[in-house]
């Protein structure tokens, strides 16, 4: 399929659209958390609990969503999604109180883990038979997710300063509308009526065990790790982690198909996606603290000074999958990871009254590493599973990212959770943890077999 055909366009146009409904809302609501915490009354810990739960639900059920695509066709998933997400923006935008957005938000979530991956698949499925195409199609479903995660504070910004924040959630109406009318005339995928069923004993212990994880990370400084609360909620998410595993070796159709893992290279793309996820929700949650609460920043003014991410993801997104074709899918993870934590480096610098040079710089470096890096992950993962399972890997893909946000949110948060000088200080603890994980994972990446033949079908 000719890329500049208005097929390939629409299909491409469609899909990302899910994308970019499910990435803005990681990242709008956090230039409305100082608003919400005034209007609500609420403490740090209740707005990381209000950018997790949605990050969290969007990770748990991811894992049964990708299944449920396979099974019952990505089409009516891809639509069913956009449904729910949409009913869940309203209630959003009406709660009258913290634990009513927090609920809110978990339903969110819900809708994202449905329509996400099954649009992925939607995509893989129209163009599986076109290597190259389908490097393009991803790079641009890439691009338009991750310019919806840079723009989120910016239109959050916009938001604020005029309608208010409950308007960040109202936005998605439309969206949730147009993306219904347009799946419908998606092709649906192949149904596999035996592929797979869900495991409830499964997909509660996974939710349980990251929940009680991500409890005793953000309760962690304001109540201290001595505290029963703490090293219970460890204690319980190691359990609960371990019956998981256990239980996953036994049913027959777990939620995440441990074969998966035996692929060296489906491993290192996964972790690798895991930490770009887990430093970027987790600095970005950190610096939006660090513009309005250290530098000053109005709503608007802290949204407008993450513009550079924007650009930077659109440029290296597009260029990325031109990359690829040209000199394999390794070179733009490994340049992109670099760039990243170029990006990082500098953050070491920050001070109570940062250069505004300096954030340019990184807020440009960041995007523009991950821009490159994450559509060839992306294609990594897809290429090394057989074709019935794509919706399956793009869940657990995606889910291990989004699980990786929410953990960064939670520890970098709890860094960060005091006054100007904690948060200062917290935010270079975040940028040497964040070069760290991002070059652990660059090395699994150098040292992965990376084919460069599409799998055969199982």
């Amino acid at each position: 399929m000719n890329p500049a055909s208005p097929r390939f366009s629409f299909v491409v146009g469609t899909t990302s659209l899910a994308f970019v409904v499910g990435q803005l809302d990681v990242t709008i609501v956090n230039v409305a958390l100082p608003h919400i915490a005034t209007e609500f009354s609420a403490r740090v810990a209740t707005l990381q609990w209000i950018v997790d739960a949605y990050t969290l639900a969007f990770a748990i059920f991811m894992l049964s969503a990708g299944a449920l695509g396979d099974r019952f066709g990505s089409r009516r998933g891809f639509v069913m999604g956009f449904a729910v997400f949409g009913v869940a923006s309203l209630l959003c935008g009406l709660a009258p109180d913290s634990l009513s957005l927090i609920a809110a938000r978990a339903l969110q979530g819900l809708g994202a883990a449905v329509m996400l991956p099954n649009s992925l698949a939607l995509l893989n499925h129209v163009f599986f038979d076109a290597p190259t195409e389908r490097g393009r199609a991803i790079g641009w479903w890439t691009a338009a997710g991750s310019i919806s995660i840079a723009a989120g504070p910016v239109i959050g910004g916009l938001l604020m300063d005029t309608v208010g924040w409950r308007w960040i959630f109202f936005v998605n109406l439309p969206l949730c509308l147009a993306g219904m009318l347009l799946g419908l005339r998606l092709p649906e995928t192949e149904r596999h009526a035996h592929s797979h069923r869900i495991d409830w004993t499964g997909q509660i212990l996974v939710t349980l065990a990251l929940t009680a994880l991500i409890a005793a990370v953000i309760e962690a400084r304001p109540l201290g790790f001595g505290h029963p609360f703490i090293w219970g909620g460890f204690t319980l998410a190691f359990l609960l982690g371990f019956v998981f595993l256990r239980v996953q070796q036994r049913v027959p159709e777990p939620t995440i198909p441990l074969d998966l893992f035996r692929n060296r290279t489906f491993n290192a793309a996964v972790l690798f996606g895991m930490a770009v996820n887990l430093t970027y929700y987790g600095m970005l949650f950190v610096l939006t603290l660090y513009l309005q609460r250290v530098l000053g920043y109005s709503a608007l003014h802290a949204g407008l000074a993450f513009l550079p991410l924007t650009a930077g993801f659109f440029l290296s997104n597009v260029i990325s999958g031109w990359v690829m074709a040209r000199f394999g899918r390794r070179l733009p993870i490994l340049l992109g990871a670099s760039l990243d934590a170029a990006g990082f480096l500098l953050l070491l610098s920050v001070a109570g009254a940062s250069s505004h040079t300096l954030l340019f710089v990184a807020f440009l470096l960041i995007p523009t590493g991950m821009g490159l890096a994450v559509p060839a992950m992306t294609t990594t993962v897809l290429a090394s599973v057989p074709k019935q399972r794509s919706g399956t890997a793009s869940a657990v893909l995606n889910a291990a990212r989004q699980a990786a946000g929410a953990i960064g949110v939670a520890v970098f948060g709890s860094l960060a959770n005091g006054d100007a000088a904690q948060t200062i200080s917290g935010l270079r603890e975040a940028a040497w943890v964040s070069i760290g994980l991002l070059l652990l994972a660059a090395w699994g990446i150098f040292k992965a077999p990376m084919p460069h033949v599409v799998p055969a079908k199982a």
